[in-house]
């Protein structure tokens, strides 16, 4: 065991952990947070997805001690207690099933705006292709996106 130091979600956390532990038991087990989830546990799913630096990584497969960056978590998008427009857009275009995959989709979704504001359709789509979804979903999600980049005002504003 050793003492590891976490920068998530615009925290400082320490937890006694084999350094070797996959972040996600981090996160989920020692943190609480419940956005990232077990999934495939081989870093294909994208269910666990987090982002380090702005960048989408799979925490199944991420040892903890190989973190140094701050962390984002699904719970770490909003703020003083508002969705991200992201988050928002998912619940206007109506992307979610059962919502397994959410957490994956929208952090993916994320790290392509943030590198990338003003993405095509094809690179919408390039970009969470590796972001499994189930339930078939894909053109809901393609819009929830397209609606953050286009400024779309949530549904029941405006009016």
């Amino acid at each position: 065991m050793s003492l590891v130091k976490l920068q998530v979600n615009g925290a400082t956390h320490e937890v006694d952990v084999d350094p070797s532990t996959p972040l996600l038991y981090v996160l989920r087990n020692d943190l609480d947070l419940r956005g990232p989830r077990f999934g495939c546990g081989v870093g294909q799913c994208s269910a666990c997805t987090v982002l380090i630096d702005g960048k989408a990584v799979r925490s199944c497969i991420t040892p903890v001690a190989a973190v140094r960056s701050e962390i984002t978590t699904l719970e770490g998008l909003a703020t003083d207690g508002n969705l991200h427009p992201l988050q928002q857009a998912w619940i206007d275009e109506q992307a979610a099933q059962c919502g397994y995959c959410q957490n994956g989709q929208i952090l993916t979704a994320k790290a392509l705006l943030d590198r990338n504001p003003k993405p095509s359709d094809a690179e919408i789509r390039e970009a969470m292709d590796g972001a499994l979804r189930r339930c078939m979903t894909y053109f809901r999600v393609q819009a929830a996106i397209k609606r953050v980049v286009s400024g779309a005002p949530a549904a029941g504003e405006g009016k």
